[in-house]
């Protein structure tokens, strides 16, 4: 029987090995090529590192212009859509779960809904909007495009603020809370955002890598992010928009790495509190 075991064992090893070299081999490849097309130049294959200089170099031909002022439309439409998806949704998901479930089938409908629906659609849908709002009650900037990327992350941060609410006792924590004189607001930010802090991180990274690699919704309504300053880049340079890439998605990588870390942080800190409670009470 040990033999036997230890067979199993060896062989789900040599499967786990196997699988990760796969996927990195999946995940590597195309990036290792993007540095190579990025320090080669194609026609002549000289070496060089011209085009990662030239983020830096003094730059007379506009690009870097475009690619800051890209840059700084994607991070600042992030903080927007972080701020607005969040405070709109969590106490909405709060107050669905206290006072009115049986709208929480609803909800949860209404948030998943922009799965569905092609991106192209809702650009097509929600132009007309951003006409009036151009003219009539804000303006063109890009940065408006936030309200429209509350629509497309909504699926995602509504599936991280679920998971956290369902790790935790809603009703018991703001009921306690109540009994000793506490108002709504400082139930939600004293009590219940602590308890879903790892949810709510993991919403705001989630929306940011949306955010920082959304193209449709700016290409079709003519706006300046990311993607499209890229884009509009890789028409004239295509390895500075290669050197550009790269370094989003290291930014992204190291994004979904510090999510993970927080995540299995905040695990390990409810763990230990269960334990110490039921230590506690025995």
């Amino acid at each position: 029987m040990d033999g036997v075991n230890a067979r199993a064992r060896r062989s789900l090893g040599v499967f786990r090995v196997v699988v990760l070299t796969l996927a990195a081999a999946y995940f590597l490849i195309p990036l290792v090529s993007m540095f190579d097309f990025s320090v080669r130049f194609p026609l002549t294959g000289k070496v060089d590192a011209n085009a990662w200089l030239a983020l830096v170099a003094p730059d007379d031909s506009g690009r870097l212009d475009l690619l800051r002022e890209g840059l700084f439309n994607s991070a600042v439409m992030a903080v927007m859509t972080v701020v607005l998806a969040v405070g709109i949704l969590l106490p909405t998901m709060v107050l669905v779960r206290l006072k009115l479930p049986r709208l929480s089938r609803t909800v949860e409908f209404i948030c998943l809904l922009p799965l569905t629906i092609p991106g192209v659609v809702l650009v097509v849908g929600l132009a007309p909007i951003y006409a009036v709002i151009s003219t009539k009650i804000l303006d063109a900037n890009t940065i408006w495009l936030a309200f429209a990327y509350v629509i497309l992350v909504l699926p995602y941060v509504y599936r991280s603020l679920d998971a956290g609410l369902r790790s935790i006792d809603l009703k018991t924590l703001s009921e306690t809370a109540r009994s000793f004189g506490a108002s709504w607001p400082t139930v939600l930010f004293r009590v219940i955002v602590p308890n879903v802090r790892s949810a709510i991180v993991s919403a705001c990274f989630i929306t940011i890598a949306v955010v920082l690699g959304e193209f449709t919704f700016a290409r079709m309504l003519a706006r300046t992010n990311l993607q499209t300053s890229l884009f509009q880049i890789n028409l004239s340079d295509g390895q500075v928009a290669a050197v550009v890439s790269l370094l989003c998605l290291g930014l992204t990588t190291l994004l979904l790495v510090a999510l993970d870390l927080v995540v299995g942080l905040g695990e390990r800190r409810r763990a230990r509190s269960a334990r110490t409670v039921s230590q506690e009470d025995a």
